[in-house]
């Protein structure tokens, strides 16, 4: 069941989109309520209707990992790694969502950066969007999948938290397909807050031994 109140989707744009992972095609959304206006950008490849439920990933925007390939976090990791998975089964959706996904914006992203190091808790909302919290945000994302007729999906997602979050917007999760990432020593800090703090990654880090 949806609690949440429901975003104006707005369809601004469309083209095709080719990648090192096969050909998508992009769509530019302006999603509103009341006052507040927040952009996202959502991937498609295939056909969407018909056949078993498709691979779908609901990402936040992270500057510092999806743009300058940064080691401190996994973000860009998982992203290729959804992208990737998309291509190879020649279908799916990923919802890329224009805030960061622990409520920051880009001016302050690169500042926690140094913050994940030492492993403080960097995930309070700063921001208007992200202030309607994180469930709120996966229910914004999962009005995509409303928006293409998609009923059930396979949600690319190393947080259980999100199923749920998905689930109550009333889209159903028949599978959650985890994205693991390589733990590396730089980024050893941040999957352990990300497992503290928000139950996430936690076969990552199980797996290996840390």
């Amino acid at each position: 069941m949806n609690n949440f109140p429901a975003l104006r989707l707005t369809k601004v744009a469309e083209a095709d989109f080719p990648t090192q992972f096969g050909s998508f095609r992009i769509y530019g959304f302006e999603g509103r309520d009341g006052d507040l206006t927040e952009e996202a950008v959502v991937l498609k490849m295939g056909e969407l209707a018909g056949g078993p439920p498709l691979l779908v990933r609901i990402h936040s925007q992270c500057l510092t990992g999806d743009v300058f390939h940064s080691l401190r976090c996994d973000c860009r990791a998982q992203l290729e790694i959804a992208l990737r998975s998309i291509g190879q089964e020649g279908r799916g959706l990923l919802i890329y969502e224009h805030q960061e996904g622990r409520g920051i914006g880009c001016s302050t992203s690169s500042a926690l950066t140094n913050c994940k190091t030492r492993a403080p808790t960097p995930w309070k909302p700063t921001s208007a969007w992200a202030s309607i919290g994180p469930a709120q945000l996966r229910a914004a994302g999962s009005q995509f999948c409303n928006y293409f007729g998609l009923k059930a999906v396979r949600l690319l997602s190393n947080n259980p938290q999100k199923v749920e979050a998905v689930e109550r917007a009333g889209v159903e999760v028949v599978e959650r397909v985890a994205c693991l990432a390589d733990v590396l020593d730089t980024r050893e800090s941040y999957l352990r807050t990300k497992k503290e703090k928000m139950a996430t990654c936690w076969r990552i880090l199980e797996s290996a031994g840390v």
